[in-house]
């Protein structure tokens, strides 16, 4: 049997290049010649190296000296393009960061895409070049990957899905229970700033003045902190969801310890207070997706604080707070009129789809 092009059996269509489908079809991950041509045309060269070249069912990787660290995230933040970032870079990021969180350097990610039918091929082919672009100005190599695709209108665009693994090298120990009294809270910068970017794009809001996601790779920022204080760094965490407040629950809940933070000391932007302002947003509940917080020994303090703004990513870092004996698993505040209030975590989502 053949269709009206020709072709033989039951009537199937040969595929057309990649490059002359404007939007996804079912058929992209259907496993075919469809999903062939998507990896060998756009996936494969995009994240070009040896690793992903066998096309394999997994990598293969030699492992340095050191303990083995493995985390996983998945990204359906909604706009997929925002400033300062997109949806691709973002994944890139956010994975880099938590192993970076673990002390680990990154060796090599995965990515899965989920994709709906009907999504616009270019801009596959924009967010899978952002990703690439991250990926090489990490040093990092997306060394495996899947794709599925799901019928139109059970997707929302795109989903991604990245896993990844690095070293922690040896004498580093960074851990959420190794928080201990008298311990600094240290934090890179300004925050808030990544939540507000993407709710004022997704509901057109117009602000005063541009406010730019602060989404960036925080892996260098990390290994320089441990390289020269190693094991006086005792909890590292990015304040993504949930923001600055609900990381710093997390860490006195598993060290059974207070923590204090002072409200003059909060860094955050202008423009960004201002629209935390109009939206009735806490910056502290607000996600991040550049910042890292650092609790260290109180000796190791001022050296930390100063390393950290010497660096691109940490010219804004401040000492935030302190750990405390009292109060434990709980975050208090002291005003700038020097009274004292628990910070509570959120029962309910600020913003909903943010990361």
């Amino acid at each position: 049997m053949s269709d009206e092009r020709g072709d033989p059996a039951f009537g199937a269509a040969c595929p057309l290049p990649l490059a002359d489908y404007p939007a996804v079809q079912l058929a992209h991950g259907g496993g075919g010649r469809l999903t062939q041509r998507l990896i060998a045309e756009l996936l494969a060269p995009a994240f070009d190296n040896p690793l992903l070249a066998t096309l394999h069912d997994g990598a293969v990787l030699d492992l340095p000296a050191g303990r083995l660290a493995f985390t996983t995230d998945s990204y359906v933040v909604r706009p997929l393009v925002f400033p300062g970032g997109d949806i691709g870079s973002l994944a890139v990021h956010g994975t880099v960061n938590d192993l970076a969180m673990c002390g680990a350097r990154p060796l090599a990610l995965s990515c899965g895409l989920i994709l709906e039918e009907g999504f616009p091929m270019a801009t596959l082919r924009a967010l899978i070049g952002s990703m690439r672009d991250a990926a090489a100005r990490v040093g990092v190599p997306v060394a495996t990957g899947d794709t599925k695709v799901v019928d139109r209108g059970k997707g929302d665009g795109l989903y991604v899905n990245t896993a990844g693994i690095g070293v922690v090298p040896q004498g580093v120990e960074i851990a959420p229970t190794r928080a201990r009294p008298g311990d600094v809270v240290l934090l890179s910068g300004p925050i808030a700033a990544h939540g507000v970017a993407i709710l004022s794009v997704r509901e057109g809001l117009e602000l005063d003045g541009p406010i730019v996601s602060d989404s960036a790779p925080l892996h260098d920022l990390v290994a320089r902190l441990l390289e020269r204080f190693g094991d006086r760094v005792h909890v590292l965490r990015d304040p993504t969801r949930g923001g600055v407040a609900s990381a710093l629950h997390e860490i006195a809940g598993a060290a059974g310890v207070g923590i204090r933070i002072e409200e003059t000391r909060i860094p955050i932007e202008e423009s960004v207070r201002g629209a935390c302002e109009i939206l009735g947003l806490d910056p502290l509940y607000v996600a991040n997706e550049g910042r890292a917080l650092a609790l260290v020994a109180r000796e190791t303090a001022e050296e930390a604080l100063d390393l950290w703004r010497g660096h691109e990513l940490g010219r804004g870092a401040v000492a935030l707070g302190e750990v405390v004996a009292d109060h434990p698993g709980a975050v208090t505040l002291r005003s700038s009129i020097g009274g004292l209030r628990v910070v509570d975590l959120l029962s309910g989502e600020q913003l909903p789809r943010i990361c």
